[in-house]
């Protein structure tokens, strides 16, 4: 199952060469055991990073899982491995991954799945993240093969339906062509990586990726809502909340996205038009149509319920929020505040533009807000050094960011 290296034919100063299918041909989709096993074995033969990429049905279930795994190694190639059949077949594969970095675009979108099935890196390099630390505007995958190795991928499946069996040819291709050229891309922004001088921050910031916890739940989800800025009473709001709720539960069960069992749209739009009747409901959009007419009652239920909640139980009108309020209020409520995040801003913004990076890649963007609206007793270099590792930024971004930020403290209006 050996490839063809790709990387090895870059032309020099000529048109991207278009890529539909892997040198090697469509990989077979790997779904039993006695497969699984042979492929571990050909990837434990191979050498160097390891290529790792899933594909999901984001838009389609509810559950956020991988529907497909795909694995690449130099002298092993590429493999497909559909683990919905093997999900409690895949120790051979863990042991094998675990030997080697593994190579990802846009980590953080893949490893959650991943380590559903139980899998984790042991160390990681990320080529989006590399990509925006070495400077480039542009990132996604296709740009920056294309710019730094001459091939225009094939694109277009991306928001496909992975948990459709069996998957077509031209899916199979694109899922393989992801990891293709991605050792290749990694190696050459490495290099540059080193070039510029960033490599030892970008291992910072892949370990920090790859060692990440698990999101915290949102509170109040439902307040997500698109279009939920119509709704201006806590009647209404509980009213959203209600159907929200319903709708996340009924799309669990189903394990269907939520928008495919109930739209946003139609929760604001029910809510606004208040119905009462079972007709009342099924005149508004979406609720008319044949598969909405059997939840009719289901969805009127809720409504009715959130019409007799006491004044108690209804939601506030506003978002409950732990952190500072938004920037542009921040003059009038407290303009010492507003003076010392415009002086970090822009401190933070030349910063940037010295070292060609994205601003929030320097510093994310909540933490700076936060430090400079409530900001440390200690407003030296040190102190705030200590408050930017306490919440954890990274020791390149520490060192780059402190002095400057502890000058932007001592601002007023």
């Amino acid at each position: 199952m050996e490839n063809a290296d790709h990387a090895s034919e870059v032309p020099e100063e000529s048109a991207p060469i278009p890529l539909t299918e892997p040198a090697g041909g469509t990989p077979p989709v790997i779904s039993d055991v006695a497969a699984l096993r042979e492929a571990c074995d050909l990837l434990a033969a191979g050498s160097g990073s390891i290529a790792v990429d899933t594909e999901r049905a984001s838009g389609y279930r509810y559950w956020p899982k991988a529907y497909l795994v795909q694995v690449r190694r130099e002298g092993a190639g590429t493999f497909l491995i559909d683990p919905i059949p093997l999900r409690d077949e895949l120790k051979p594969l863990a042991e094998v991954l675990s030997g080697a970095e593994w190579v990802l675009h846009a980590a953080s979108q893949d490893l959650p799945c991943l380590a559903e099935l139980d899998l984790r890196p042991p160390s990681l390099f990320d080529t989006e993240l590399a990509g925006r630390l070495a400077g480039y505007e542009r990132v996604a995958l296709g740009t920056l093969v294309e710019m730094l190795l001459g091939y225009q991928l094939e694109k277009g499946h991306s928001a496909a339906d992975w948990s459709k069996r069996p998957l077509p040819t031209d899916w199979l291709n694109y899922a393989a062509l992801d990891v293709e050229l991605l050792v290749p891309l990694r190696d050459k922004l490495e290099a540059e990586l080193s070039a510029q001088g960033k490599l030892d921050w970008a291992r910072q910031e892949f370990e920090a990726v790859r060692t990440a916890p698990p999101p915290a739940p949102r509170a109040e989800p439902w307040r997500r809502t698109s279009g939920i800025h119509k709704i201006r009473t806590a009647k209404g709001l509980a009213a959203v909340r209600a159907l929200w709720e319903a709708r996340d539960e009924q799309a669990r069960k189903r394990d269907r996205a939520p928008s495919r069992v109930l739209p946003d749209s139609a929760i604001i739009n029910a809510v606004l038009a208040d119905p009462r009747t079972s007709a009342d409901l099924q005149a508004l959009p979406v609720f008319g149509g044949r598969v909405q007419r059997r939840y009719t009652n289901n969805w009127l239920r809720h409504l009715q319920a959130a019409r007799m909640l006491p004044a108690s139980e209804l939601p506030s009108p506003s978002v409950s929020n732990d952190g500072p309020p938004p920037p542009n209020r921040w003059a009038d409520k407290d303009p010492d505040a507003a003076a010392r995040l415009a002086a970090a801003r822009a401190a933070l913004t030349s910063l940037a533009e010295h070292h060609r990076l994205p601003v929030e890649n320097l510093l994310l963007p909540d933490l700076l807000r936060r430090t400079c609206w409530r900001p440390p007793e200690d407003r030296s270099p040190e102190g705030v050094a200590q408050v930017l590792r306490e919440n954890g930024a990274r020791p390149w971004q520490v060192e780059l960011t402190a002095a400057e930020i502890s000058k932007a403290l001592h601002a007023t209006a």
